[in-house]
């Protein structure tokens, strides 16, 4: 019984749409234990300067493992290793992996020293907190996390390589789990240094999972004092890639540090309604991206260029139409996701209202997030690496731009605050500076968004202007499907108050399954596309047996 399930969790899938509506499965697991995780915080600290605390120490570890981690990532490591044979392969992820650990180790080390001096410059509201000291340790200890997470990324370069997708999602869910870990069995003795140990137990998971079969195919990276000649060639092609991401960090940093300043527990709200987004986004984009990056690279490296361009298309044209339903239906439930997620122990209905308020911002976003995920592939896999780092710089200008622009409007201008309020019902809720943080982040994204379509057409010329039937049918299923929801809310608002989360949890559910309902007959109705593609790949998943990638490294003979 044990080797048929480690048989199935490490079997290839061929299909694009397998392979995403697999990855999209196996990520929903995975963010519901993110949500439990942060239920789990929510409950403990609610919307408070402790909450804050924990999420602002992130934001220099992750602007690490954005720059330096990502230098050799699977995302440069894929095209490579595509088609190279099992010692090169090897020799490639040895060196990788050996720079990593030694100049991310240095790098890492140098800002524990001069951590609390940085922090308190990027976070001075926290220099006079009782949990300032908190604050420093805890940075220290998820400093360690960037290495673990990018030697986890190097190996799963051969995984997505071969198409294990499932090992590829179940990472996260390990991930995950250790913080868990840490919050329950930690934190009552050790505080929030628990968590943080919690956290770095997680990516030893993250990358541990991967281990076994990597070793098993004789492709686990071996220490070794590496080439700086072969370490450069990856990190040249990569080095438009890291300054993208890394760019990107800075931002999140910089929103993170304007946040902080519109009042205590905005950091904790703007990141626990950032990660109820992701989990649609992860479900859809994500997926999609991850499953299309191996296609597309082998597609290239061959110069089969109208079946690049064919699966692009059909990825991008999933994730507009799956997007914009999940976006309408979001922003009609917001309410009650966030009640039924978080909404318990210290976190009251004004954090409850507020997030919700961020949440509905954020969806406007999910587009737009989801295509940029997958024109960057697009590049990578084209080898045109600059083009991402285009338009991520752009977009981290423009959102900061744009949160200073509107933060300044609204304090400037009640009126526009009010508008703000009433238009997402917050008004008299503190804190409500926060709205323009995340409505700089969304339209960043959105602006992002249309510069990656207008330069696709450099890799792959007139996909962008065939998504336009997908954006209207989309829509048209996801407003009727939602005035449908909406209209089941009024219908049990005058039935039964929301004092009680089963009440909330099952009129958001039965409004939620109505919506869907429509949303699913109006697709039937207008013979969608994608909807029968939906059901076809359902269909497939469960009855079809996946097939042996060509190419491949690992040899299936190896898991009997």
């Amino acid at each position: 019984m044990v080797r048929n399930i480690l048989r199935k969790i490490t079997a290839p899938v061929r299909g694009l749409h397998q392979a995403a509506y697999l990855l999209a499965g196996l990520t929903f697991g995975s963010q519901i234990l993110a949500l439990l995780r942060d239920r789990l915080f929510a409950h403990q600290f609610g919307a408070s300067e402790m909450l804050d605390i924990y999420y602002a120490a992130f934001r220099v570890p992750d602007l690490v493992f954005a720059i330096v981690a990502s230098l050799v990532s699977a995302y440069v490591l894929i095209p490579r290793i595509a088609g190279a044979n099992k010692e090169e392969t090897k020799k490639l992820l040895s060196h990788t992996a050996s720079f990593l650990v030694i100049g991310g180790g240095i790098i890492c080390a140098g800002l524990a020293v001069v951590a609390p001096t940085l922090l308190f410059a990027l976070f001075p509201t926290f220099e006079s907190s009782p949990h300032a000291s908190e604050f420093v340790m805890l940075t220290r200890i998820l400093l360690i996390q960037p290495i673990l997470l990018g030697l986890s990324g190097i190996i799963t370069s051969v995984t997505q390589v071969n198409r294990r997708f499932v090992l590829f999602a179940l990472s996260p869910v390990l991930y995950n789990l250790g913080i868990i870990g840490g919050t329950l069995f930690l934190y009552p003795t050790m505080g929030l240094i628990g968590i943080g140990w919690g956290v770095v137990a997680g990516a030893v998971l993250h990358l541990a999972i991967h281990v076994p079969l990597v070793a098993k195919a004789g492709l686990l990276p071996r220490p070794i004092i590496f080439s700086p000649k072969i370490v450069w060639s990856v990190a040249r092609d990569s080095m438009p890639r890291s300054l993208a991401l890394g760019v990107g960090a800075l931002a999140t940093l910089a929103l993170t540090a304007i946040a902080a300043q519109t009042g205590e527990g905005s950091i904790a709200v703007f990141t626990l309604a950032g990660n109820l987004e992701a989990v649609p986004l992860s479900l859809i984009g994500a997926a999609y991206a991850t499953a299309a990056f191996p296609v597309l690279a082998e597609h290239m490296n061959a110069k089969r260029y109208e079946e690049f361009r064919a699966t692009l298309l059909v990825a991008a044209r999933h994730i507009i139409f799956w997007s914009a339903i999940v976006s309408v239906l979001a922003l009609v439930l917001r309410a009650h996701i966030v009640r039924i997620v978080l909404g318990s122990g210290a976190f009251d209905w004004d954090a409850t209202r507020l997030t919700a308020a961020v949440l509905a911002i954020l969806v406007f976003g999910l587009i737009a997030q989801g295509l940029i995920l997958l024109c960057s592939r697009a590049f990578y896999a084209a080898g045109r690496s600059w083009n991402p780092l285009i338009i991520q710089a752009g977009g981290a200008v423009v959102s900061v731009l744009a949160a200073i622009v509107t933060l300044t409007l609204v304090n400037m201008y009640p009126a526009v605050n009010y508008f703000m309020e009433v238009l997402l019902r917050v008004e008299g809720v503190p804190g409500t500076g926060v709205l323009a943080v995340a409505l700089g982040a969304t339209l960043a994204q959105i602006a992002m968004a249309a510069i990656a379509l207008y330069t696709l057409r450099s890799v792959a010329p007139g996909v962008a202007s065939m998504l336009a039937r997908s954006l209207g049918e989309g829509l048209a299923a996801a407003i009727l499907g939602a005035s449908a929801t909406y209209g089941v809310l009024a219908y049990f608002g005058t039935l039964a108050p929301l004092t009680t989360l089963p009440i909330v949890f099952a009129e958001g559910l039965i409004a939620g399954m109505v919506g869907l309902s429509v949303s699913a007959a109006v697709l039937a109705l207008l013979a969608n596309q994608e909807f029968k593609d939906l059901i076809e790949s359902l269909r497939r998943i469960t009855s079809t047996r996946a097939l042996k990638p060509h190419g491949a490294l690992i040899d299936d003979r190896t898991d009997s």
